[in-house]
This record gives structure tokens, C-alpha cells and sequence, in this order.
């Protein structure tokens, strides 16, 4: 059966097609969201174990710092593809979530406040794929932007013990990631027409 497979030229096209494909796709700005999300394991350790609280803020801006570059990086040198379309808010989702998961476990975050945000992170997540599944799209907006910065700021000062900014940080997070997931939910409305 291999011997037929290989003779039809069968093991040839799928390699030629599909893992060419592949392999084109796992350009620079991809193997940055691929780095990201293999950072966040990492992240987890060092914040629950309590290793140091230094060293996981380093981490978690290095992974933040990942996430500007492979967007910049794709736009710039026009390689923008349907992988990296997955993959950067796939990892976004990881690391953000992962961060205030951890976070609670160590009861420094209210497991509420994270609910509500990983919460809004799974309702957007699904709402764009209705979306896509009805050939609609639900653009990326500017208040998600925002909410992503009051988050990675939040977290930040969280794991640095800074206290007070931390609290404020965290609630105008949650205020803006409320915002954002209705925005969301009124634009899926309108693209639907429902």
C-alpha cells in the first residue's frame, strides 16, 4: 500500500501542497506568537511556585513584548498570513489568561474580577468565530487594544506588589474589558443583522 502511495505520487503532492503551505506560514511573526505561547508555562511556574516576582514580570513583558513585535514585523514586511491570524490572539488569550489564573491561585486577584475577564476573553473568541462562520469578520477594535494594555499593566503591578496602582489598574482593566466584550457583542448584532 505505501509502495502504491508513494508510485501514485500521492506522499509527493501532499508534501508539495500542504506542508510547503505549512512551512511558509511559520514565517518570523509566527515564531513569535509561537515563542509567546511557549512562554506561558513558564510564566505559570515561576508564579505560582513564587520563585520571583522579578523574574516573572521579566517574563511576562518579554511575552508582551513579543506581541508588538510580530505585528509590527508582519505589517511592515507584508507577511501577514491566516496562521499568524490565528495564532497572535490565541496567544494573547494565553498569556493574559494564564497570568490572572495564576495570579488568583495566589491570592493576589480576586477570582471574580478574572471570571469576568477570561469570561469576556471566550464570549469574544466565540462570537468572532460565528462571525467568521457566517463569512463575517468582527475587526480587531481600539478599545481591545486598550483593554489589553490596562491588563498587561494590571498584571505587572500586580506581580510587583505595587500597591494601590495595582488595585486601580485591575478595576480600569475590568471596567474596559466589560466595555470591549459589549462593543463586541453590538457589532456581532449588527453584522448579523440580528
Amino acid at each position: 500500500m505505501i509502495r502504491s502511495l508513494k508510485t501514485s505520487g500521492f506522499l509527493s503532492d501532499f508534501k508539495s501542497h500542504y506542508l510547503d503551505a505549512i512551512m511558509e506560514s511559520i514565517n518570523l511573526p509566527n515564531k513569535l506568537s509561537l515563542f509567546r505561547i511557549f512562554l506561558v508555562p513558564l510564566l505559570v511556574v515561576v508564579i505560582i511556585t513564587r520563585y520571583s516576582n522579578l523574574l516573572a514580570t521579566i517574563i511576562f513583558l518579554a511575552a508582551m513584548a513579543t506581541d508588538l513585535l510580530d505585528g509590527y514585523i508582519a505589517r511592515a514586511t507584508n507577511q501577514i498570513t491566516t496562521l499568524g491570524e490565528l495564532l497572535d490572539p490565541i496567544a494573547d488569550k494565553l498569556l493574559i489568561c494564564a497570568a490572572f489564573i495564576s495570579l488568583v491561585e495566589m491570592n493576589r486577584v480576586p477570582a471574580w474580577m478574572v471570571v469576568v475577564i477570561v469570561g469576556r476573553e471566550l464570549a469574544v473568541t466565540g462570537l468572532r468565530a460565528i462571525a467568521a462562520s457566517q463569512s463575517e469578520v468582527i475587526p480587531a477594535d481600539p478599545l481591545g487594544k486598550y483593554k489589553t494594555v490596562f491588563q498587561a499593566a494590571a498584571v505587572v503591578l500586580i506581580m510587583m506588589n505595587i500597591a494601590f496602582w495595582d488595585r486601580l489598574l485591575l478595576w480600569l482593566a475590568l471596567l474596559i474589558t466589560l466595555a470591549s466584550g459589549a462593543n463586541y457583542f453590538i457589532k456581532f448584532r449588527k453584522n448579523l443583522g440580528l
